[in-house]
């Protein structure tokens, strides 16, 4: 079977994703240039997750958001060292200095900005002319989608490039209320993903619909392209590979993960957020605080005041491997990774997976 007669290109503009996956941005330093430079590699779109890329909790300067920016720079510049693929830059809206990484991502001149953890509402403004950087918002709903394209439109005559649609199962940061996630009424992925690609083909442009959250294997694929969804993206699969930047302890976490460990909690962002379960996950649970001053403020919904931990530490501690004094983001199917991989490998078993998939459907 010749997979490429089956199974269809993701097109966002002039860009050819084959086969269709993004590999979805995971800060901090979880999704840095040797992972998005190897999923490039395969013809996937490799996305550097621009969220504390540089060791800030060592910097010792007094302008953390231009030491940032430049970590930044750094990284995207060596992702282009190792690959001629598809690389993009995941923001979140959410950061302080979310403006600065935006504005190095289109100097740098990437393939796509894509942003999530707040509304993009005015993500056109930093388009460069001369520079082709495809911008991609992240939704979690059609009336989030609507209300982005009302301001691009009318404030730049810019609709988005294409968009994500990211649903309760995906791991990290999730646009969900806690409330509608502990009732069971927030609305499945697979219904918002219907909802959008209808408003995306009723515009002008039409846009293509990215869906996100839970995508495990090939059949989840071909499940969301039978929706209208022109391609995915997945996040949690990609931890599990042998180029993953995380270190090997925030890898086997997932390996050791079983389906109950996987839990959802009350981040400082002031968002929930899917992680796996630990001996610190279940002390904030329990009400227990990690007093800490402030030396970052990294992010817009962020108190310190307020917040029982540190975000930023956390999470760097997890990427280094202190699994002790942290916890892993991880999306709902996390429990079923079993090994760890190179890229290649995992790349090509969704493509046969999905190949297989859609030769059913046909």
């Amino acid at each position: 079977m010749n997979f490429k007669d089956v199974i269809p290109a993701l097109k966002i503009g002039n860009l050819e994703i084959w086969p269709p996956i993004i590999q979805g941005g995971m800060g901090i330093r979880v999704s840095g240039a040797g992972l998005a430079a190897a999923v490039a590699n395969t013809g996937c779109a490799g996305v550097i997750a621009s969220t504390g890329l540089g060791m800030y909790e060592e910097y010792k300067g007094n302008n953390l958001a231009e030491f940032n920016a430049e970590s930044l720079r750094t990284e995207i510049r060596k992702a282009r060292s190792m690959t001629k693929g598809i690389i993009g830059v995941n923001v979140m809206i959410a950061l302080t200095d979310h403006d600065r990484l935006i504005e190095v991502s289109m100097e740098e001149n990437v393939e796509m900005v894509i942003c999530g953890a707040g509304l993009p509402l005015d993500l056109p403004k930093y388009l460069v002319a001369g520079k082709d950087v495809k911008i991609i918002p992240i939704v979690s709903s059609v009336k989030a989608l609507a209300l982005i394209c009302k301001r691009w439109q009318g404030r730049y005559n810019k609709m988005p490039d294409a968009v994500i649609v990211e649903g309760f199962n995906a791991g990290g940061h999730l646009g969900y209320s806690p409330e509608s996630l502990a009732d069971g009424t927030a609305q499945p992925v697979e219904q918002i993903v219907e909802e959008v690609v209808a408003f995306a083909n009723s515009c002008e442009p039409k846009f293509p619909v990215i869906a996100a959250g839970g995508v495990f294997d090939g059949e989840d694929i071909a499940r969301f392209l039978a929706l209208g969804a022109s391609g995915v993206q997945m996040a949690t699969r990609f931890v599990c590979t042998t180029e993953c930047d995380a270190d090997e302890k925030f890898k086997q976490a997932y390996l050791d993960a079983k389906e109950g460990d996987i839990t959802i909690i009350k981040s400082p962002v002031g968002l929930p957020g899917r992680v796996i379960n630990s001996n610190f996950v279940r002390k904030i649970k329990a009400g227990s605080t990690m007093p800490y001053k402030c030396t970052y403020k990294c992010l817009r919904t962020c108190d310190p005041s307020k917040a029982p931990y540190c975000i930023a530490n956390v999470l760097s501690n997890a990427s280094k491997g202190k699994l002790d004094e942290s916890f892993a983001f991880a999306g709902s199917n996390a429990y079923k990774c079993t090994e760890i991989v190179p890229v290649k490998t995992l790349v090509d078993q969704l493509t046969a997976e999905l190949a297989a998939a859609l030769s059913v459907k046909k």
